[in-house]
């Protein structure tokens, strides 16, 4: 499991900006701030495969990459520890697997507005369909289909989950 450093660091900032402003504004200003970032989570195990994706993800404003985690039990863990809007993961893990993880998931509903989206290399139609089954709103093959990925979420980091 692999938190972000930035987001200490954000906080820091965000402490330091606050101090200047009166209370009603601070928590007005650290509202909006709350509500303009996207928030994504990552589940794969491949360092590689998430260094990529996390520098990718970076350069999209208004993104928040929370964290990324390599296997199922601890996307589960951070994921009670810290809620997401987007949950990206990969079907294939080091323990455990996607299709558990959001078979788990779609049993909770807490998660329902979590939007779930696969990025793998298992791309088969049955694979779709089960994760369709469990609240997957997109599929994306890792070795041809990233850039999609990409727009979707810089897309969605603009106008929003529900738009």
């Amino acid at each position: 499991m692999r938190l972000l450093d930035h987001e200490h660091t954000t906080r820091a900032l965000q402490r330091d900006a606050g101090r200047h402003m009166m209370p009603a504004q601070r928590d007005a200003s650290l509202l909006e701030q709350k509500q303009a970032a996207l928030r994504v989570m990552l589940v794969e195990d491949s360092h590689i495969i998430s260094d990529l994706i996390s520098e990718n993800l970076a350069r999209i404003p208004k993104l928040r990459l929370l964290g990324i985690a390599e296997t199922e039990t601890e996307a589960l863990s951070m994921l009670q520890e810290q809620p997401c809007d987007v949950l990206i993961l990969d079907i294939q893990l080091r323990q455990g697997n996607g299709i558990n993880l959001l078979r788990v998931l779609s049993a909770d509903p807490a998660y329902a507005k979590t939007l779930k989206i696969v990025l793998s290399n298992h791309v088969s139609g049955t694979y779709r369909r089960i994760c369709e089954q469990y609240g997957v709103q997109f599929f994306f093959d890792k070795t041809s289909e990233f850039p999609q990925l990409q727009m979707l979420l810089s897309r969605l980091s603009q106008t929003g989950i529900d738009s």
